[in-house]
């Protein structure tokens, strides 16, 4: 076939697919069916239901049977459908600036006015303001909450949200609505605390295999070792809409001291201590499920709760603490060499660390090359410098009043302590990749927890230990 008959037939598939998009059109049009994309021209469609919803008319069953039909329409979207879906909630159905200037303005000339203005009336001017607060988007969002599985419907739609809103203020916005809307719902005194056994439907298994952030699971038999050897827990929260979707969970050893390394705690043929013969519990990954919950907050209850039940059930327990990964070592070590190759100020101690790897010709090897991990020779060069800078790191280095690495933030959010660091402590790939092998136990003391958690939040004070301290105060050898 020659060039100019391709071309000829290339323009008639073209000149198809334009018919057929203006018979979907036409379709739509008579229908009122939207289209899965959500073009412009369907988007009437969705303001009709939208301001139908909106619009308070008739009984409960009418709202609920609204709300279900709205709803409908955006599951049958796809994701560009969506997007346009909320993109529409986001632009034409927040707080009316207009409406919000009057109602203040009216509630500020009520609270000047004297005292001769009745109280039901500066009230009544309160309760209107209060009511203009709150969007239109969000009294929608919370007419789902009466359907079935509505709660899941609405973590599932914030989840696109956050996916897409990039930098855009409008969807930022909406986001920030959206989130505290979930928070209030999803508060920690609604959330039941479970244990998860070996004997779990299926189902859930897959999606702790699924959803596990840190220690990728690699067999049903690893799974199994997890959920069904003696001295090994899970936990996780589920709230009391979504009981088979688990919100945030928690994997746990029970062993005789604070773990150093993780293959300890991970491999499937280790010989299983008697629980009431532990004297410490080591939280060894906590891994969310729901991303249309991120920002919500409750995950820093859970190690407390699971420490406190852990507590009641075998009381001989001593230690709280965790093993885990440093996630942003490598590329804060990685900014520090670009900083100090092009001449900048960094840290005396973190110049010093840097130079010290540089001699121990560690820099090229550490994060890449599986052979370094094991030379032994290799690692003693570089142990003291490694740990300096981690320390340095942890505990020095900021974001704000918080702690740069976002694990570490998290535990000392939570009113934990830096503890102890491990190298190597993680020989895998992804651990090699992320620290250089290292690894951070962080304590729980139960009577600190909540001093060192005011202490974090009010000042950014960082609970460590003594050793960590030292290291802070060691002078590396060149």
């Amino acid at each position: 076939m020659d060039l100019s008959a391709r071309l000829g037939l290339k323009r008639l598939a073209q000149l198809r697919r334009a018919w057929v998009d203006v018979e979907r059109g036409a379709i739509s049009r008579i229908t009122g069916k939207v289209r899965p994309a959500l073009p412009a021209e369907d988007l009437h469609l969705i303001r009709r239901q939208v301001d139908e919803c909106l619009s308070e008319m008739g009984g409960a069953a009418s709202a609920r049977a609204r709300a279900a039909r709205l709803g409908g329409v955006y599951l049958d979207l796809n994701s560009r459908g969506r997007e346009n879906f909320l993109r529409l909630l986001a632009g034409e159905y927040g707080v009316n600036p207009d409406v919000l200037r009057r109602s203040a303005r009216q509630w500020l000339e009520l609270d000047a006015a004297d005292s001769s203005k009745s109280a039901q009336t500066l009230l009544e001017a309160q309760a209107h303001l209060r009511h203009t607060l709150q969007s239109p988007r969000i009294r929608l969002l919370m007419q789902f909450n009466d359907l079935p599985e509505g709660v899941k419907f609405l973590a599932n739609m914030r989840a696109q949200l956050v996916k897409i809103k990039g930098d855009d203020s409008e969807l930022c916005a909406f986001d920030s609505e959206f989130r505290d809307l979930l928070a209030s719902w999803f508060d920690v005194g609604f959330l039941e605390l479970r244990r998860i056994t070996w004997d779990a439907p299926a189902a859930l298994l897959e999606t702790l295999a699924e959803h596990e952030a840190v220690h990728a699971i690699r067999s049903w038999q690893d799974i199994k070792h997890r959920l069904a050897a003696a001295d090994r827990r899970c936990f996780a929260f589920i709230h009391p809409q979504m009981p088979n979707d688990p919100l945030i969970f928690v994997w746990v050893a029970l062993t005789n001291g604070v773990s150093e390394r993780i293959d300890d705690l991970l491999r499937v043929d280790h010989h299983e201590l008697n629980p009431d013969k532990a004297d410490t519990a080591m939280f060894y990954s906590i891994s969310a499920i729901q991303p249309g919950l991120d920002g919500v907050g409750f995950g820093n209850f859970l190690i407390k709760q699971v420490a406190g039940r852990l507590s009641r059930d075998h009381k001989q327990l001593k230690h709280f603490a965790t093993l885990s990964p440093m996630p942003g070592f490598q590329r804060w070590l990685s900014q520090e060499l670009d900083r100090s190759n092009n001449g900048g100020g960094e840290h005396p101690r973190v110049q010093k660390g840097l130079q010290a790897l540089r001699n121990a010709g560690a820099l090229e090897r550490m994060f890449l090359d599986r052979s370094w991990l094991r030379d032994q020779a290799a690692l003693e060069l570089v142990r003291q410098p490694l740990l300096v800078l981690a320390a340095h790191y942890l505990a020095q280095e900021k974001r704000g009043l918080g702690a740069l690495d976002q694990v570490a933030n998290f535990h000392l959010s939570n009113g934990a302590s830096i503890d102890r660091l491990n190298f190597p402590g993680d020989l895998s790939r992804q651990g090699q990749k992320r620290a250089a092998g290292l690894m951070v136990n962080y304590r729980y003391r139960l009577k600190d927890i909540e001093s060192n958690h005011e202490a974090y939040h009010g000042t950014g004070e960082i609970a460590q230990s003594r050793v960590i301290s030292a290291l802070l105060k060691t002078i590396i050898s060149l």
